[in-house]
């Protein structure tokens, strides 16, 4: 008579449970994987597109101080100060705009520095004129009625926000 041993009762192949013990976890780190890959791509596009925001809009703040020159109120040496200090901020945010997208967007930095130049032409050209007018002492005389040109500066922001929005 033969004796039957219990390793030689258990079968030494591969079952399915085991292969399902295995896949199981590999899926769950896959898609853990790809979960936080898709979250850092969408925190990597928000930061780009504040980054983007906050660049147009120290244009925007820019192109505005011909309005704020010629709304200043009675000239006095403190308000020609803030405005002044007020502009050169502005023209150091851009500055720093520019590097930053030099830095993490290189293809948005031409466009971008091609929208500072020109917003500084147009602007600084009309900052000038506002500068050599008398302050506005009417509540009326507020709204100034015609505003500044600005074609050349909204032509280029619209080139640079179709880049930015094509690297986002």
């Amino acid at each position: 008579m033969q004796v039957i041993t219990s390793a030689e009762t258990t079968d030494s192949g591969w079952t399915w449970a085991q292969t399902a013990a295995l896949i199981v976890p590999c899926i769950a780190l896959f898609g853990a994987y790809l979960a936080y890959n898709f979250n850092q791509r969408a925190a990597r596009r928000e930061r780009r597109a504040k980054t983007f925001a906050e660049a147009l809009t120290t244009v925007e703040e820019y192109l505005e101080m011909p309005y704020r020159i010629r709304r200043r109120p009675e000239s006095s040496s403190s308000v020609r100060q803030q405005l002044t200090d007020e502009v050169s901020g502005l023209l150091a945010r851009m500055a720093f705009h520019q590097a930053w997208l030099q830095i993490e967007a290189s293809a948005v930095a031409g466009p971008y520095a091609a929208l500072v130049a020109t917003a500084r032409a147009e602007a600084g050209a009309q900052m000038s004129l506002a500068w050599q007018q008398p302050p506005i002492t009417t509540d009326v005389g507020m709204n100034l009625g015609v505003p500044y040109p600005r074609d050349q500066s909204i032509a280029a922001r619209a080139t640079c926000i179709a880049m930015m929005r094509r690297h986002l």
